[in-house]
């Protein structure tokens, strides 16, 4: 495949990757904070399906063309810039994973106390907590990675 198209596609698939992350983090919080449960049922459920179809692909996408540019383009794995964007990759994707199974308790939890029109349970905010934790690292992660390509610092 040609490095041009490669990269391209690598470029749009981390936009998607990063975007996906952003978008789906920003309407379940500001949902969850209104204390709604159907608004969050609702959201929640789409956040889930955004999350596989988006980030799963992504995150698989990402560092199979990383590393298809990197080899083409000559750029060793040992190069500093490259060796920790996968490092910070690694961090994002191993962060994605609890928050997905999070997502998916997040989302049953609010469907389960719309359907019996009753408030969240207590465990929500727990979950809630924990997966804006995680959340965090992942962000910053990306932040970096993104400059690290950009930049390709010696």
């Amino acid at each position: 495949m040609d490095v041009i198209v490669v990269k391209y596609l690598h470029v749009l698939s981390s936009t998607f990757l990063f975007g996906t992350g952003v978008g789906t983090a920003f309407y379940l919080l500001v949902a969850s904070r209104a204390r709604d449960v159907r608004v969050i049922a609702a959201i929640s459920r789409y956040v889930v399906v955004a999350d596989w179809i988006f980030t799963a692909t992504t995150i698989v996408f990402q560092p199979l063309s990383g590393l298809y540019l990197a080899h083409r383009l000559g750029y060793p794995l040992t190069s500093t810039w490259l060796y920790w964007s996968i490092v910070l990759f690694v961090i994002a994707a191993l962060c994605w994973l609890p928050v997905v199974w999070l997502q998916m308790r997040l989302r049953d939890l609010a469907v389960e106390a719309a359907a019996k029109n009753e408030p969240l349970p207590l465990r929500y905010d727990g979950y809630l907590g924990a997966w804006a934790a995680l959340g965090v690292p992942a962000l910053i992660s990306f932040l970096v990675i993104f400059y690290l390509m950009v930049a390709r610092p010696a």
